[in-house]
């Protein structure tokens, strides 16, 4: 087989063969009638000095030294791709061409982000000794990549912002992109320059393609599970610079889709491409994706395995970028949800975590709640492969959780928060403080009040029903309980530190265990796994009369 126009050649083992040595001379044109004996001499002499050839030669190289840095053989996975040489990170982790982009702060002690002393510090100034980081991966981990596309058809540059402008550094051999995005990037550049594709001018509002988006599948049941990461396909979705796929530039579209999937996807010497969707964007502003979507090529649903579940992720849903650490992650997670519970997942998206959760077997209810309405298709195709009688009931809700947020705590006993990265809003984290600090009789007519508003705004009511309701199991959830444990999944180090201390310094809550994951390696971004606990009104009544009698 041949690899891809513009890919480096498959390794062939007739390259390791030696070639019979040519004939210096021409053969004579007069034909002479020799002995058979003296045919056979000059062969009879090459094998018998053969041995002794060998043996010399096996003498030069065991006492020869060995050679440094002697790269491996060309992966068989990505043959487009310089094999990684180091144990070590590179001098750059960003790309291997000499280029920098904003994607990495640092290059060095990637398995050490800067922050994290100051995280570890934290943990143990409020009593938690068990902290732990998690290094993970920390080369070709991002599954997930959004790349700008600028320049010219005939030297176009797909990378990232450089930090503080909207000058594209292109990086064509990211160290931190799984191998597949990069082959798939290497393929549109190629696709750009053969088919003249204009990449999109921010000044002027003109060109053609705007942004690329990269999603890596690693979920093949067809081979060995150490190879499916490895091995992983791309999803790729193009940010076309026209409202439909009906304007005037839409037959350049057409062309580049087809030269994709004519040199990687499956009738293709090497089986790169996954599927290709279009979206859709003319507006000015920085917005990358617009509201239409085409799914053209390829496999519809995308499909990964978290935390024990087949998830379907749309190329609009959300979707983790480093897939291996956030696995780590779901699996410490289970751990502190207690057997019997009833959970809320506020900011859920697309329902990984509640559906992992759910999968445990741990949970008689399970309740989503997501503002993103996109997400809801997402949700039903992974909840149809949850196994069968798991004893839960499991709900997504489209609604804004920091609308009433006593409505979805209240019934619950665990409350799992996964917010962006400015943190929780300013009603969950009152809500969370109320429920502490409050009796649950008060707290429960407080949050009954807001029933009469409701009555004026249907919409919440509508909101508040089950968008996609999964299990027929029907579990009686008492109105008289609230979350006892809180867990709380950060991917902003400084919203996380003033939501804790708000959520402590009340003594609203007690912050048990805290584990950080190092999800984006060559950066001093850092994720976190918090767990909090609420004390109980009995509990606190223990501690204050061991305090009077202490006194």
């Amino acid at each position: 087989m041949s690899p891809p126009a513009g890919l480096l050649p498959w390794p062939s083992p007739s390259t390791t063969r030696l070639a019979p040595p040519t004939p210096t001379r021409p053969p004579p044109r007069t034909t002479r009638v020799r002995s058979p004996r003296l045919l056979l001499l000059p062969l009879t002499l090459a094998f018998a000095f053969l041995p002794l050839r060998l043996l010399r030669r096996h003498h030069r190289l065991a006492s020869s030294p060995p050679r440094q840095n002697q790269p491996p053989p060309p992966s068989l996975c990505h043959p487009s791709l310089p094999p990684l040489r180091l144990r070590r990170p590179p001098a750059s982790i960003a790309s291997t061409s000499g280029s920098t982009c904003s994607g990495c702060t640092h290059e060095v002690d990637l398995d050490k982000p800067p922050v994290l002393q100051e995280v570890a510090n934290f943990f143990k100034g409020h009593g938690v000794g068990d902290f732990t980081f998690s290094r993970g991966r920390l080369s070709q981990w991002r599954c997930r990549a959004k790349l700008a596309v600028r320049g010219t058809p005939e030297n176009p540059l797909i990378g990232l912002y450089q930090e503080g402008t909207h000058v594209v550094t292109d990086i064509p051999e990211c160290r931190a992109h799984h191998p597949s995005i990069n082959a798939a990037v290497k393929l549109l550049r190629q696709g750009i320059s053969e088919l003249n594709i204009q990449p999109f001018d921010e000044d002027a509002g003109t060109g053609e393609l705007r942004y690329v988006q990269m999603a890596v599948t690693t979920y093949n049941t067809s081979i060995p599970v150490d190879k499916r990461y490895e091995q992983g396909r791309v999803q790729v979705s193009l940010v076309w610079n026209s409202r439909d796929e009906r304007s005037t530039n839409a037959e350049k579209l057409t062309l580049l889709i087809e030269f994709l999937w004519r040199n990687g996807g499956p009738k293709s010497n090497f089986h790169l491409i996954h599927s290709i969707w279009a979206n859709f964007q003319t507006s000015a502003s920085n917005i990358i994706f617009g509201h239409k979507w085409r799914h053209l090529k390829g496999e519809r649903d995308l499909w990964e395995r978290y935390g024990g579940v087949d998830i379907s992720l749309d190329p609009c849903s959300f979707g983790q970028a480093n897939t291996l650490s956030f696995n780590s992650l779901l699996h410490k997670l289970n751990k502190y949800v207690p057997r019997g519970s009833t959970v809320v997942d506020l900011y859920s998206g697309a329902g990984v975590i509640g559906l992992s959760v759910a999968a445990s077997r741990k949970c008689r209810s399970v309740k989503c709640v997501e503002i993103n309405k996109q997400s809801k298709m997402s949700f039903e195709k992974s909840a149809s492969r949850l196994p069968a009688n798991l004893g839960c009931s499991i709900t997504w809700h489209n609604t804004d959780a920091s609308v009433e947020p006593a409505h979805w705590l209240e019934g619950s006993s665990v409350v799992i928060v996964d917010p962006p990265r400015k943190g929780l809003h300013p009603s969950v984290i009152s809500a969370l403080q109320k429920v502490a600090l409050s009796e649950h009789k008060a707290y429960k007519a407080k949050s009954s009040l807001a029933k009469v508003k409701d009555e004026k705004r249907p919409w919440i009511l509508r909101a508040r029903e089950a968008a996609v309701h999964v299990d027929d199991t029907t579990t009686e959830e008492s109105s008289e309980t609230w979350p006892e444990t809180l867990i709380y999944i950060s991917c902003g180090w400084e919203s996380f530190k003033k939501d804790c201390k708000s959520l402590i310094s009340s003594k609203a809550w007690q912050l048990e265990n805290a584990h950080a994951f190092n999800f984006f390696p060559g950066t001093d971004s850092i994720e976190i796994l918090a767990i909090f606990k609420r004390e109980s009104e009995a509990g606190r009544k223990k501690k204050k009369k061991a305090k009077k009698k202490a006194k």
